[in-house]
């Protein structure tokens, strides 16, 4: 198995369950995201906290 999924698994187990499946349901998201060659539209968190910031400069 891949050393990702391995960690994964292992994580999910150790995980408080609601927090366990907010990850399950933001992994499947990407997945689909991937399967759809549509990562690439996805804003990630460092481009929007530099968008926030910018706005709270003003």
């Amino acid at each position: 198995m891949d050393t990702l999924a391995e960690t994964l698994s292992v994580r999910l187990a150790k995980w408080q369950p609601d927090v366990a499946e907010l990850a399950r349901q933001f992994i499947l998201e990407i997945i689909d995201l991937a399967d759809r060659d549509a990562l690439d539209i996805l804003r990630s968190r460092s481009v929007e906290q530099e968008v926030l910031d910018l706005l709270d400069e003003y």
